[in-house]
Parts: structure tokens; C-alpha cells; sequence
């Protein structure tokens, strides 16, 4: 029966690798520094009096608070079940299937590609230079076809912010011929660098945003996408007619109220504290090789063989995320930032592991 389930699947999903998010990789512990998410809870009020009805399309709450907190007009915001429902629906409004091609830059976030493959739409990458930037000439190059590029600044998993140089050249190259995607999930940790005042000037951009990082809601499911308002009404076309369940719409309108804006911007504070922190404990680590800048929550660091590191802390129950796989982050592991206490834990972890030549022996047996 199972096979035949199989053979009446569409082609391109038999063949489809899905995304490897943290809990589909699973671990066992008590110190998880692998999503960065923010690693302590929030509390929020529900009422229940309206659980029997079916909730607006965009709640209005919900579209107000973001507009005035973004700074851009109610009509220039949709909201989402996650940044990724947003990487979707550009998809589903811009791309026919068998026909045009997104483009993205490796190492960067892995949905871009998986949304682009279970639509059907071709996937097209060059990759990032080895400074992490833009391979500008590279791109222009491979623009036939495309539709749809999406970028992603602080970079996810390299942590880098791109050239507003290169953004702006690549905003003038992809006029009138795609539509460019900025992912801004980490832009709370940064700013100063986001694109939103550049909407008015470039139509054929949007910005991808989410409560899931300094709002600390990564289980609320909750994103939103920015553009003029031709492109939100172009969206709503594909959009699911109840994306936010009451609960959800309840809890983002209290967190993107003042308050709750004032609260995310202490969170935000506190992990830039703890960051520099960990930068300066991971360069005494004899293990660490080179630790990389970072402007979100997060780091990526180079050790000496990663692999052996990786699973050593993995067995004392802290996970981490290892990008070795990834274009150009040969042995990098990726830490999200932790409670003070919790980035205490990693450190002594890796302190007390093997010198490097005692781990690359190590790696040599593991295989």
C-alpha cells in the first residue's frame, strides 16, 4: 500500500529532502543552543471568549502594532504563521512551477530552497564569497529565469550582515526582472541595518520578519512580511483565509504592544552582553580554531575536528548545531547564546575537551 501511496506522489516530493530543523534532529538535554531561540520563556494573557469564532484573516491588532513598530503603513504588513509561511507564499504569487527559478546564497538558511523544491520551482544558488558577501558579477550572471532571489541579513548561519552596497546593486540589477527577498529574522540585533526604509524606493523588495528570535515567541509560529501595498494585496491572493489562530493574534498583539517592545529590547540587550561574553571565552578554548563575528543570536565558531567536539557535548546533553556540511564553514559549529549560565556550561565543556591533536586522533577512530 505504501508504495503505491509513493508512486502517487508528485515527482520533485518522492525526491524531496526536508528541512533539518532543530527538533526533527532531536538530542537529549538540558542546554539547547541549536534554533536560536531565546532561552527563557515568556508570560502572556489569553481570553477564551472568542475561541468558537473563526479569527480575522489579519487581525487588526496585530497588523497596527507591527506597522507602528516597523515604522511603514498598516497596508504595507502581512502576518503569517512563521517567516516561513512568507518564504512560501512570494513562491506561490511569483513562480510558475516547471518554468522560473529562485536564487539564493549559500551558506544561508536551508527553507529557501526546500519551499522553492516542493513547489516545483527551480533552485539556483551562488554562493556566497569567501568574505561572506554578495558574488555580485556571479548573480547578475545567472539572473535568466529568476524570479525570485532571497537574501538574508545578519546572515543565518554565518551571522554576518551584507553589504547595503551590494543589497542596493542587487535591488538595481533585479529590477523589473525579480522580486528580492530580504529575511530580516535576526534584524533586532542589528537595527541599524534594516531595509524597511527602502521600501518606498524599491517596490520589488520585501522584508521578512518574525517574532520567534528577540520576541522570544519561536513556538507562537508568527512572521510578517513587509512591502508596498501592491504586494501585500498581490499576497492576501495566496494566503491561507485564517493564518493566525486567536491565541496566537492574542499573545503577538501584547508582545508588539510598548511594553512588550521595551521588554524584547532589554532581552536584545542582555544577549549582546552574554555574546561578547562567549566570543571571549571560545578564543581561550584550545579546541576553537577562529571565532567569526556575529550580529544575531547567535555564533559560528571553527574547531579543530568538529565532528568529535560536536558529538562530545552532545553526549552531556548540550546541543549544538554543526554546519560542516554547509559551502565554505569546513569544521564550524553554530551556538546559539544562552543564559549566562548555560554559555558557562559550554565553555567548561570545551576546555575540558582534548587538545587538537588528541581530537583529530579521535575523529580518525570515530570513522
Amino acid at each position: 500500500m505504501s508504495s503505491s501511496i509513493d508512486e502517487l506522489a508528485r515527482a520533485n516530493v518522492r525526491k524531496l529532502v526536508p528541512y533539518q530543523s532543530a527538533r526533527r534532529l532531536g538530542g537529549k538535554g538540558d542546554v539547547w543552543l541549536n534554533a536560536n531561540e531565546y532561552p527563557i520563556g515568556t508570560a502572556y494573557q489569553l481570553s477564551t471568549d472568542t475561541f468558537n469564532r473563526y479569527p480575522e484573516c489579519q487581525p487588526q491588532a496585530v497588523i497596527n502594532n507591527y506597522a507602528s513598530y516597523a515604522g511603514v503603513n498598516a497596508d504595507q504588513v502581512l502576518v503569517s504563521r512563521g517567516a516561513d509561511e512568507g518564504i512560501e507564499l512570494l513562491i506561490r504569487a511569483f513562480c510558475e512551477p516547471g518554468q522560473d527559478a529562485v536564487l539564493y546564497c549559500p551558506p544561508t538558511y536551508g527553507m529557501y530552497g526546500v519551499s522553492a523544491e516542493t513547489f516545483g520551482v527551480e533552485r539556483r544558488t551562488v554562493a556566497l564569497r569567501e568574505d561572506w558577501q554578495l558574488d555580485l558579477p556571479a548573480i547578475e550572471q545567472n539572473l535568466a529565469g529568476v524570479k525570485l532571489i532571497y537574501v538574508c541579513s545578519p546572515n543565518n548561519p554565518t551571522g554576518n550582515l551584507l553589504s547595503p552596497t551590494d543589497l542596493r546593486q542587487l535591488l538595481e540589477l533585479a529590477a523589473g526582472k525579480a522580486i528580492v527577498a530580504v529575511d530580516e529574522a535576526y534584524i533586532e540585533f542589528a537595527p541599524y541595518a534594516t531595509l524597511v526604509p527602502w521600501l518606498t524606493e524599491f517596490p520589488h523588495m520585501v522584508v521578512l520578519r518574525t517574532l520567534s528570535k528577540a520576541f522570544a515567541l519561536a513556538g507562537l509560529r508568527c512572521g510578517f512580511t513587509l512591502g508596498s501595498p501592491e504586494m501585500i494585496t498581490l499576497l492576501l491572493k495566496v494566503i491561507a483565509p485564517y493564518p493566525l489562530s486567536t491565541p496566537v493574534a492574542d499573545i503577538a498583539a501584547q508582545a508588539l504592544s510598548p511594553d512588550g517592545v521595551a521588554a524584547m529590547r532589554q532581552r536584545v540587550q542582555t544577549i549582546l552582553e552574554n555574546r561578547a561574553l562567549l566570543v571571549k571565552a571560545l578564543t581561550e578554548c584550545d579546541c576553537v580554531e577562529a571565532v567569526y563575528p556575529g550580529e544575531g543570536n547567535y555564533l559560528v565558531f571553527r574547531c579543530s575536528a568538529a565532528a568529535a567536539v560536536f558529538k562530545s557535548l552532545w553526549d552531556q546533553g548540550i546541543i549544538l548545531r554543526d554546519q560542516s556540511k554547509q559551502p565554505s564553514l569546513s569544521n564550524c559549529l553554530r551556538i546559539t547564546i544562552g543564559t549566562q549560565a548555560e554559555n558557562n556550561q559550554v565553555i567548561a565543556a570545551l576546555r575540558a575537551f582534548p587538545n587538537a591533536v588528541a581530537a583529530k586522533e579521535f575523529s580518525k577512530e570515530a570513522v
